[in-house]
């Protein structure tokens, strides 16, 4: 089986598109139900933040699959098959693990390095896990992009660096308001970007107050951050009462307008949600409004960072490669293995004949005798494979090496079937 991501990020498209493209778990649960049941793909995981939506997948044909991601994601969001097509970027087996691997850790971010995706993959491969859509192709390959995002946060510059949309949003608002310490904040949301964003603001010295639909949440939140809960339904008293409004609730009944907030003492609202929660115009009221669209246009004009630090990227790109050949590397000698057994099965079946025949001819044999002579071939013929199919496997784990599995089959005319009869056992087995 081979690895297909079809992505749709803040690299090809607008955050206006990626609004319509945005969902949540159920819809996300739903639509990976709907891949594995299409013709060409037998495992999906569906991945939607605020930055992308992407769909890993692993598909016997690279068209088909390629055709069905499309059009299910195409249905989804109502958009045409051709009009999704100029928006996605398509990554396929070592390219779609290279992807894989740099969105885990934050490399593919609208802030480089940033580590609230790993959170994000990791949430995605679970909801996959427990929707069935996951197998050993996709499990082996996230649970590896899992460890390696650890690694660039605990081993790089990049990493240490802790850097999120939540901080970088920050560090826009407080460039043009003034620093967080005494202010009043409203964090509106209580799912992980609104908790990181209220204990920032908390420890930053700012008086935090929580509103959400569900006030349980709201009272959760505040607790954690020493903060005050508000119920929705007194949002417009809170904004009363608030210097800085940050919305993180992707609810797209949710719609913040100037009217909203003329009178109140609102400097600044960051909107981290897809799709937005805050309409441009508050910038009629002299409001400083911090949203994705600014967030990626401002980090797309610095490259992704600003860390000042471009040997820290250089260290964390070089770990992900490094990683991603050897991930590489195990894959293909794994994919060695089922023509090994083949092979192997069928030496057995040749002894398993000859001794047979030999049998047939010199019936005066004892059985003492006959398991000597049948011990004795297979010896020959283990020592014969031995070498050859153990270098065939170290020998398959070079990126840049042929295909032995595939010259193994044509010399030993091994029968295909057979190969893929090992293969579906492997899978079957728990």
């Amino acid at each position: 089986m081979s690895i297909l991501v079809v992505s749709v990020s803040h690299r090809s498209t607008s955050v206006g598109m990626l609004s319509r493209l945005a969902m949540d778990a159920a819809t996300a649960g739903k639509l990976a139900d709907q891949l594995v049941a299409s013709d060409h793909i037998d495992e999906a995981v569906v991945l939607s933040t605020c930055n992308r939506t992407e769909l890993y997948t692993s598909v016997s044909r690279f068209h088909g699959g390629l055709d069905d991601a499309v059009q299910s994601l195409a249905e989804l969001a109502g958009l045409s098959v051709d009009e999704l097509r100029t928006l996605c970027a398509v990554y396929f087996d070592e390219g779609a693990v290279a992807h894989t691997f740099s969105v885990a850790a934050g490399l593919d971010s609208v802030v480089l390095g940033e580590n609230q995706v790993l959170g994000q993959v990791r949430a995605a491969l679970t909801l996959a896990q427990q929707e069935g859509t996951v197998g050993t192709v996709l499990n082996s390959l996230f649970q590896q992009a899992l460890r390696v995002a650890k690694r660039v946060q605990t081993e790089t510059a990049i990493g240490s660096a802790g850097r999120s949309l939540v901080s970088a949003a920050y560090d826009l608002l407080t460039a043009e308001r003034g620093d967080l310490a005494g202010r009043r904040v409203l964090v509106v949301g209580a799912g992980a970007m609104a908790g990181l964003a209220a204990r920032t603001a908390a420890a930053a010295g700012a008086s935090v107050s929580c509103a959400n639909r569900t006030l349980v949440k709201a009272e959760r939140l505040a607790e954690a951050v020493g903060g005050r809960a508000i119920a929705l339904d007194d949002l417009d008293e809170a904004l009363a009462e608030t210097d800085f409004l940050i919305t993180c609730t992707g609810a797209r009944s949710m719609t913040i307008g100037a009217d909203q907030l003329a009178g109140t003492p609102v400097t600044g609202v960051v909107d981290l949600a897809l799709p937005p929660d805050v309409s441009e115009d508050v910038h009629t009221l002299g409001i400083s409004l911090v949203n994705l669209d600014r967030l990626a246009a401002r980090y797309d004009q610095s490259g992704g960072s600003e860390l000042g630090d471009g040997d820290a990227v250089a260290e964390a790109r070089s770990l992900v490669r490094t990683e991603v050949r050897d991930f590489l590397g195990l894959r293909r000698a794994a994919q060695v293995a089922p023509t090994v057994v083949a092979l192997r099965s069928m030496a057995s079946e040749v002894v398993a004949g000859e001794m047979s025949r030999l049998i047939s001819r010199l019936p005066s044999l004892d059985a003492r005798e006959r398991d000597e002579v049948q011990r004795t071939v297979r010896r020959v013929v283990d020592k014969l494979l031995h070498t050859p199919t153990v270098r065939v496997q170290e020998l398959s784990a070079d990126p840049d090496a042929v295909d032995y599995a595939a010259a193994l089959r044509e010399l030993f005319a091994l029968d295909p079937q057979s190969v893929a009869a090992v293969m579906s056992a492997e899978v079957s087995t728990p």
